[in-house]
């Protein structure tokens, strides 16, 4: 079975994917790919496609076979690397199969979908699409975000995870398609925002990464993804999920000095440079927001709560803490010191899910453009109206308040529903956890199909969002 490719007359894909099975018996059979690049010479490749049968790849040569779930990943070998415009490179595997063999429909070359005319008549943003894109400048004026002729803009939108993950794990840069109609898919629910969070080792390239998934491919395929993000009008904001430092005491995520769990803190190691990079990378971008971190838990850590605050503030040696912490200022500094003036969102205390004493703790921002992150699920502490009145009303009547997740642990809305209401009635921002096709009953994910359809979860937000006055 080969996957024909087919495009308008005289059109000329991206790129192209063959793909045949040479072999099938019982259980098994053997595949291969041919992939042939009509764009620039690339000096690494990675192709991804999904199989719809449940089938497995057992081994493959000719490249590095992995694979996570349903999605295969095809990484460049150290010598067949370079694949110059026109040229081709073929691999082979080995799978099992039971029941369906079904031929995969969909390839991606780094990212772009090959065996596609790009149809003249209805550009997407270019591939990679225009850096300017059409999302709005934003800065901080009083307690509101506005663009550059003043207008408030509420961030309500999704997050998109995957980029925090995928890398470290060696599967590849994000979790599932990326490409302009993903994307569109998230705005045709009236979002305007979308936060993306990342990995500091990835972007920074450390060696047990794999080249093929750090360093500069990682950052392009960042810069990519923020540009297609703004090409649809919405905000993309840049988060750190995970991030170095062994860390285990209590609430440990796990014991891995590398970033691969939430720790309780940023790492002073690294986490300044990460920053630093990924403002220097955005700082003629104003429409790209930057989350500094996570959920900070360095309440976990400590039974002092003002020794956490303070950890979270200033870094350095904490309590409970065996690695060598950068606190929220020190991170501020690094973004600035780069020449960036985009908005900043830091998360307070209890993974994000307390604000208490934020204002007291607050940064020092030069630019005046730092807004609070704060997160919501129905099992958090501070998840109820009179908590949210107490705790994050004095906060919004200072600072923007965004939620940069909401979410419940379960299939339905109810909760999020409750959490919506209140910030609209208080003019406040919001993004729901998460834009991927996981179980809803297992974690909050808010679709089954990277097309947009939702899970009863994630139908609740849907519906909100395209309900709200434009």
């Amino acid at each position: 079975m080969v996957v024909p490719v087919v495009t308008a007359e005289g059109a000329t894909p991206a790129c192209t994917v063959e793909y045949s099975v040479t072999g099938q018996w019982d259980t098994g059979f053997q595949g291969s790919v041919k992939i042939t690049n009509n764009q620039a010479a690339m000096s690494s490749w990675t192709l991804t496609f999904d199989f719809a049968g449940g089938q497995k790849v057992t081994q493959g040569w000719n490249a590095k076979w992995s694979q996570s779930g349903p999605t295969v990943t095809a990484a460049n070998e150290s010598w067949n690397g370079a694949l110059g415009s026109g040229a081709s490179v073929s691999a082979g595997f080995l799978g099992s199969w039971s029941g369906s063999n079904a031929v995969p429909t969909a390839f991606k070359l780094n990212g772009t979908t090959c065996n596609v005319d790009p149809d003249p008549t209805t550009p997407p943003p270019t591939d990679p699409p225009p850096s300017n894109g059409t999302a709005p400048a934003l800065h901080v004026f009083g307690t509101k975000l506005v663009d550059a002729a003043g207008k408030t803009r509420r961030l309500l939108g999704v997050n998109r995870s995957g980029g925090e993950f995928m890398c470290v794990q060696g599967y590849g840069i994000w979790d599932g398609p990326v490409d302009d109609a993903a994307i569109k898919a998230i705005a045709d629910w009236k979002a305007n925002a979308v936060r993306i969070p990342l990995n500091e080792e990835c972007w920074l390239g450390l060696s047990h990464i794999k080249p093929e998934y750090g360093g500069a491919n990682y950052i392009n395929a960042v810069k990519d993804l923020v540009a297609r993000v703004e090409a649809h009008g919405m905000t993309p904001i840049l988060e750190m999920h995970w991030s170095y430092g062994q860390y285990t005491g209590n609430s440990a995520g796990c014991s891995d000095l590398h970033a691969t769990c939430q720790k309780p803190m940023p790492d002073r190691q690294y986490a300044p440079s990460f920053w630093s990079s990924v403002a220097g990378t955005f700082k003629d971008d104003q429409a790209a927001v930057f989350d500094l971190f996570n959920e900070p838990y360095p309440d976990r850590a400590t039974s002092s709560t003002t020794d956490a605050w303070k950890c979270w503030r200033d870094g350095g040696t904490c309590p409970g803490i065996s690695y060598q912490v950068a606190g929220m200022q020190d991170l501020v500094d690094s973004i600035r010191g780069a020449g960036a003036k985009n908005v900043i969102m830091a998360g307070g205390l209890a993974y994000a899910n307390d604000l208490s004493q934020w204002t007291a703790y607050k940064p020092s921002d030069p630019t005046g453009n730092l807004a609070a992150a704060y997160h919501v699920y129905n099992f958090n502490t501070c998840a109820s109206e009179s908590c949210w009145n107490s705790t994050l009303a004095p906060v919004a009547a200072q600072v923007p308040l965004i939620a940069g997740e909401i979410g419940e642990g379960t299939c339905s809305h109810g909760f999020v529903d409750q959490v919506m209401k209140w910030f609209d009635d208080h003019n406040l921002s919001y993004l729901g956890w998460t834009w991927n096709t996981w179980d809803c009953s297992a974690g909050p994910s808010l679709i089954s199909s990277y097309d947009g359809t939702p899970t009863a979860y994630g139908a609740g937000l849907r519906d909100h969002l395209r309900a709200l006055d434009p």
